[in-house]
């Protein structure tokens, strides 16, 4: 009889590893991390989707027919404030969006924990983790369970490398009016006012003091930062944070480059059509969205409607509901007609930054929209309006050169725009020579950005360091 030997043994063959992925309750803290489940399924990975009942459907829909991620759902607390019904998951269905309401939802996610990890319980082996940085509790749970934690950094590395040089060196507190400019030393040829860092950041709350110690305290004890950005587009801050700052920052975007093409439909959205026919005309069109967290006064709305008006611009508006408005002139989208259309529905931003007649964008800066304009070469006109924006927007348009900034009134970061301001930068953005030098600019950083997620790119290349590193630990 023949020998039997330990290699004559089938192997079984090696478990795929396991990536969860736990987005914050927010679409633009979402759609990232769903982008990145892509991105690791494509290199071979299994992943799982955590989140709550009410945001199951928006998840469901974005990755149907694209990626085998699954997706698990936990319930999300009740009660938590009494402006907060049961039933908002999700901080774009908050009535306000400060701090008032910002931090007990926030906050309140710490409950999930329980059931959090009993699903994990569930699940095959977890390699690594992808949980936003918001999600702090999310680290004892990795811990508990003994794979590595990765914190989802929703911003840049130039908004969080100047941050912490700003508060280690108590910049927001010295005496300088709030509009005042001040010089970074560390970065000399930037300058900020204490305006780009909001009042909420300069005098938390104690609920706000207690969020943040919470998610700083578990980025710096976590493996790494994943950041939706690329090293070409900000090398000095990368490097900055990565000999400065500890967990090591690894910029894998653009994380919206890595969208599928989207297949012909017979039924197009209208604003598709009506985007369609201002191509076949041969006009410019001006997209104007401001994300689903700002809130904007109806004074301020309706200098919005009056500027678009008057400046003869053809224009795609998307705002919140419009019935939630004091403010709206019935007759104005009347008015407008043929030459601007106004959009109250959730739309696919990157299809429409992609559209061929579209040649700029009035935004708010969340940085979501900022790499889905860059992604597509698309000069932005920047209006910051809350969080991090101000610092976006002085990227975009001081740093990187790619957009234009809105006037206000009093000049501050933060002031109120009159239409004449606002009228005259559409002008600009869309008619002017300006706007003419950031297109060409924001077209050349675009194709940087596309070769950075193509194969054997920096992000790309960064990516498949990132899963063999923090894979090597998990034995």
């Amino acid at each position: 009889m023949g020998s039997y030997s330990p290699t004559n043994i089938p192997s079984e063959p090696p478990q795929r590893r396991h990536v969860v992925l736990f987005p914050f309750m927010s679409k633009g803290h979402t759609i990232p991390l769903l982008h990145l489940s892509r991105l690791l399924l494509s290199r071979g990975l299994n992943v799982t989707v955590f989140t709550t009942p009410a945001n199951r459907p928006f998840i469901d829909q974005f990755l149907y027919g694209t990626t085998a991620a699954s997706v698990v759902d936990i319930p999300f607390p009740q009660n938590i404030h009494p402006e907060i019904p049961a039933g908002v998951e999700s901080t774009d269905k908050l009535s306000s969006v400060d701090e008032r309401l910002f931090y007990p939802f926030a906050l309140a996610t710490r409950h999930m924990q329980a059931d959090f990890e009993k699903a994990l319980g569930s699940l095959p082996r977890v390699s690594f983790m992808v949980s936003d940085s918001f999600l702090w509790w999310t680290l004892d749970s990795a811990t508990k369970f003994g794979f590595p934690r990765l914190a989802f950094y929703g911003f840049n590395n130039y908004a969080g490398s100047v941050t912490r040089f700003v508060a280690q060196n108590g910049l927001l507190h010295g005496p300088e009016s709030d509009n005042e400019l001040i010089t970074l030393t560390r970065f000399p040829w930037i300058k900020i006012t204490k305006e780009d860092f909001g009042s909420s950041f300069r005098n938390h709350s104690p609920e706000g003091s207690e969020f943040l110690m919470n998610v700083v305290g578990a980025v710096v004890n976590s493996f790494a930062v994943v950041t939706n950005s690329f090293y070409e587009l900000e090398p000095v801050f990368v490097d900055c944070w990565n000999t400065e700052s500890s967990p090591k920052s690894w910029n894998v975007g653009p994380l919206c480059q890595l969208k599928p093409k989207s297949v012909l439909q017979d039924d197009k959205p209208v604003w598709i059509e009506w985007l369609d026919k201002k191509k076949v005309e041969g006009s410019r069109v001006l997209y104007v969205a401001f994300g689903t967290q700002a809130v904007i006064s109806s004074e301020q709305l309706q200098e919005i409607a009056n500027a678009l008006e008057k400046s003869d611009v053809n224009f795609l508006w998307v705002i919140r509901k419009k019935e939630s408005y004091t403010w709206w002139d019935s007759e104005f989208e009347e008015r407008v007609r043929g030459r601007g259309m106004v959009v109250s529905e959730w739309v696919d931003q990157t299809e429409i930054l992609n559209h061929e007649s579209v040649e700029g964008f009035l935004s708010h800066c969340g940085w979501n929209s900022a790499m889905e304009a860059i992604c597509a070469g698309m000069p932005i006109l920047a209006w910051p309006m809350m969080a991090e924006q101000p610092l976006n927007a002085r990227m975009v348009v001081e740093e990187i050169k790619v957009g234009l900034r809105v006037e206000t009134c009093d000049g501050s970061v933060r002031g109120f725009v009159k239409a004449e301001r606002l009228e005259k930068m559409v002008k600009k953005l869309m008619e002017g020579e300006e706007g003419e030098v950031v297109r060409k600019k924001v077209k050349e950083v675009g194709e940087v950005a596309r070769k950075a997620v193509e194969e054997g790119g920096s992000s790309w290349r960064t990516l498949g360091l990132l899963i063999d590193e923090v894979c090597s630990k998990e034995n």
